[in-house]
């Protein structure tokens, strides 16, 4: 293999042995095993297992999202609940998730690591989305883009990677609403249909 086709297979087989052992169980020669390579070759790149999961991880994390512009805000949060609704269902990710959260209240390199990328990464998406939607004029000048970067992406996250509870269409519909409304959008109560005319 070539040399970034070494590190892809060595990502991919740590996503791999992650999911299927967790990060206690996890060791250099079981990854090394999986992609097919030597030990030398992965502690060439990285230098212990807890490097090669926080830059995997860290990577991972970083990866592009398709852009979130629908030119609304019901729009934009629906296009990214979709899209992270999708990612969390994964099984490597309802599986891995869970197991870090869990190696990080022990060992506060995993937990330190953790929060900066993913709090970044959250920032960084729904922060943008709450800025255009402040220059749309749909939420007020005044919202506190921490506090809505938290309310955007909880819910979401609590219900998938920690009470593992299904998502269906219709919940992610009531979401936008509900998160909609959460931040101030002035019309964000669902619209009431209209009661027939008797004669």
């Amino acid at each position: 293999m070539l040399r970034g086709e070494i590190t892809t297979a060595i990502r991919r087989a740590l996503m791999q042995e992650l999911a299927a052992v967790g990060y206690g169980r996890l060791s250099i020669e079981a990854v090394a095993r999986r992609a097919g390579v030597s030990k030398t070759a992965i502690y060439r790149r990285w230098s212990s297992k807890l490097d090669l999961v926080l830059e995997v991880v860290a990577t991972a994390a970083g990866g592009r999202l398709p852009a979130l512009d629908t030119g609304s805000l019901r729009g934009d949060l629906a296009l990214l609940f979709q899209v992270v609704a999708h990612a969390l269902r994964h099984p490597l990710a309802s599986q891995i998730i869970p197991d870090l959260l869990a190696e990080a209240a022990r060992n506060p390199t995993i937990a330190e690591t953790l929060q900066r990328v993913l709090r970044a990464r959250q920032q960084e998406v729904a922060g943008r989305l709450i800025s255009r939607a402040v220059q749309r004029g749909e939420l007020p000048a005044a919202t506190d883009p921490e506090a809505a970067v938290d309310l955007i992406v909880g819910p979401l996250y609590w219900r998938l990677a920690i009470a593992r509870t299904p998502v269906t269409d219709s919940y992610l519909e009531t979401l936008v609403e509900s998160v909609a409304l959460g931040l101030g959008m002035q019309d964000a109560l669902p619209r009431q249909r209209e009661a027939p005319v008797t004669g």
